[in-house]
C-alpha cells in the first residue's frame, strides 16, 4: 500500500467509528437543518487577481512534525490579518496530527472561508465539515471514483458549500470535469511518492476551462513561484509548509501577495 492508500483506509476506519456515535442519518439531518452555505469559498476565489489559500498544518507524512508548538487560532488570525482569502485546515489525525475541533474553532474565529483538508471517502465527512463551519471540502480524484465525486459535489451543492476537486494527472482532470467540478486543484506533489514539481500546474492548466477555478497546490517556496503560477493563469495558490515554517507568517504572506 502507498501512503495515500493508507490515508484513505484510515479515513474509512475513522468514519466507521464516528457512525457508531452518531448515525449518518442523524448527522445528515443536522447538516441540512443548519443554515445553507453561500458558496463563500468559490466566491472568494473568483475575485480579481491571485487568491491565497493558507494552510494550518501541524505535520505531514513527507516532512514529519512541522509545528511542534501549534497555536492554530493565532496562525489563522495571522493569515486573515495579512490578507489570506481562505484557510485550509488539516483534520486528518494520524499523519497530519489534525483535528475536526481545529476546524470548528478556526471557522468561528475568522471571517474568511475555511476548507476542510482531509481524505474524504464518505458523505459522512461532508456533513461533519458543514457542521464544523467549513465552506469547502477536498475531493481527491485518485481515491474516489468519478461517480462518487459527482455524488459528493451534488451533496455539497445542496448544503451550499464548495468542493475542491484535486487532480495530479491528465486523466484525473478529465474525470473532475466530467463529474462537474467547478473548482479544480492541481497538486504539484505526487501523493504516492511525495515528489514535487510545480511544472505539473503548467502542464495541466491548459486542460481546465476558463470558467472553472484553477488552484495550484503545494510546492510554493518563494515569490518567484507565485509569479510563475500567476503567469500561467492560476486563480489561486494553496500554500502550506513554506508559510507554516516562516518566522513571520504575516510578512511571508505579504511578500507572496506583493509578488
Amino acid at each position: 500500500m502507498t501512503i495515500l492508500d493508507e490515508l484513505a483506509a484510515h479515513a474509512e476506519a475513522r468514519v466507521s467509528e464516528a457512525k457508531r456515535s452518531i448515525p449518518e442519518s442523524e448527522l445528515r439531518m443536522m447538516a441540512f437543518a443548519s443554515e445553507k452555505g453561500d458558496f463563500a469559498f468559490e466566491r472568494s476565489l473568483r475575485k480579481t487577481g491571485l487568491s491565497f489559500i493558507c494552510e494550518c498544518k501541524k505535520a505531514s507524512p513527507s516532512k514529519g512534525l512541522i509545528a511542534p508548538d501549534f497555536p492554530y487560532l493565532e496562525i489563522a488570525k495571522d493569515y486573515e490579518a495579512a490578507g489570506a482569502d481562505c484557510i485550509s485546515v488539516l483534520t486528518e489525525p494520524r499523519w497530519f496530527l489534525g483535528k475536526l475541533d481545529y476546524l470548528k474553532e478556526i471557522a468561528e474565529a475568522v471571517r474568511i472561508p475555511c476548507l476542510r483538508k482531509d481524505f474524504t471517502v464518505d458523505s459522512y465527512m461532508i456533513y461533519e465539515a458543514k457542521l464544523s463551519g467549513a465552506a469547502a471540502v477536498l475531493l481527491i480524484c485518485s481515491i474516489l471514483t468519478e461517480k462518487k465525486i459527482a455524488e459528493y459535489i451534488g451533496i455539497c451543492d445542496e448544503l451550499g458549500i464548495s468542493a475542491l476537486v484535486e487532480a495530479h494527472e491528465p486523466e484525473e482532470v478529465k474525470c473532475a470535469l466530467r463529474a462537474g467540478a467547478r473548482v479544480i486543484g492541481v497538486n504539484n506533489r505526487n501523493l504516492r511518492d511525495f515528489s514535487v514539481n510545480t511544472e505539473n500546474s503548467r502542464h495541466l492548466r491548459e486542460m481546465i476551462p476558463g470558467d472553472v477555478l484553477f488552484v495550484s497546490e503545494s510546492g510554493v517556496k518563494d515569490a518567484e513561484d507565485v509569479r510563475t503560477l500567476k503567469q500561467i493563469g492560476a486563480d489561486a495558490v494553496l500554500i502550506g509548509e513554506t508559510i507554516m515554517r516562516a518566522a513571520d507568517r504575516k510578512a511571508k504572506l505579504r511578500e507572496f501577495k506583493e509578488a
